[in-house]
């Protein structure tokens, strides 16, 4: 069974603007989920831009298309475990990338994200594709 593919807010945004063919390819026929903080990130953005209906309705494209991963007690381990290991060793991540980084660990999921830091987590597996293979 291949592990699933947790899509990191700007993996989103890069294949909703259509900036991202590469992306688009690789991940064709993965299970793609997102981490409900990325959905939470993705409807801030829209809440600050009422008025782009077509970007609202690419995003509920998208989402319709992703399985949602809640947040739940077994999540709040991961995550209370994940965020004891980094600071112990030094490394910090923002709160929310924090979040989606022990969603990851959960699901022992790859997480495709162009943003560098995930790839200071130790076990986190990440699928940067803006850069060479």
């Amino acid at each position: 069974m291949s592990r699933p593919h947790i899509l990191d807010t700007n993996a989103v945004s890069s294949l909703i603007q259509g900036r991202a063919a590469q992306l688009d390819a690789l991940l064709r026929g993965r299970k793609l989920c997102l981490s409900v903080i990325s959905e939470a990130e993705l409807r801030y953005g829209l809440a600050r831009r009422p008025q782009a209906t077509r970007l609202a309705q690419a995003v509920e494209s998208l989402l319709a298309a992703c399985t949602i991963l809640p947040w739940t007690s077994v999540t709040s381990r991961s995550y209370g475990t994940l965020r004891a290991q980094l600071e112990a060793s030094g490394v910090t991540l923002s709160a929310m990338d924090l979040l989606i980084a022990a969603h990851a660990s959960e699901h022992d999921a790859v997480i495709v994200s162009a943003d560098q830091v995930f790839t200071r987590v130790p076990g986190l597996t990440v699928l940067n594709w803006t850069l060479p293979p």
